[in-house]
């Protein structure tokens, strides 16, 4: 996708998403054979429930059918959310990551595996597990130490069981 059709897409479609609350995080358009899928990936800091997919799928396809911003062929419309894993890119997906378990490339080089406890402008205050029955040790670190960080999946964690239990 050309950036002009990006940006085009982009201003036409984020208001709509605005309006109903959510976040527009990508557009991306790829070609299936000789139709086109537009995926729009939309967020909130309280996620995104079906319904408020649903909305904003129909407001989206509207105007896209009013528009000529995909062209004259025939494209699909997918809308969803950011995946279980997904990259974290913008300060406000720290913020919505915050509690959750975090792979981390750091500048200087490795890697850091870590559970996000704070975000503020600067960094992020994390939790690394301890390992073999060591306790969890803080870590401060500051956006320019990371390189790249992706939200890991935890199946179960056990200090959720314990709150449970409580």
């Amino acid at each position: 996708m050309s950036t002009t059709q990006s940006e085009r897409l982009r201003e036409l479609l984020e208001p709509l998403v605005a309006s109903q609350g959510l976040d527009l995080e990508e557009i991306e358009v790829d070609s299936v054979g000789r139709k086109r899928v537009l995926r729009v990936v939309v967020d909130s800091d309280t996620g995104a429930d079906l319904d408020q997919i649903a909305d904003v799928s129909r407001a989206l396809s509207a105007k896209l059918d009013e528009t000529d911003a995909m062209g004259a062929g025939e494209y699909t419309l997918e809308v969803g959310t950011p995946g279980a894993e997904r990259l974290l890119t913008e300060h406000r997906h720290y913020v919505r990551a915050t509690g959750r378990l975090v792979r981390f490339q750091l500048a200087e080089g490795g890697e850091l595996v870590a559970r996000i406890l704070k975000v503020d402008d600067d960094g992020v205050d994390t939790e690394v597990p301890g390992v073999k029955g060591r306790k969890a040790t803080a870590r401060r670190l500051a956006f320019d130490e990371i390189v790249r960080a992706r939200v890991q999946v935890e199946f179960s964690r056990k200090d959720n069981k314990k709150e449970e239990e409580a």
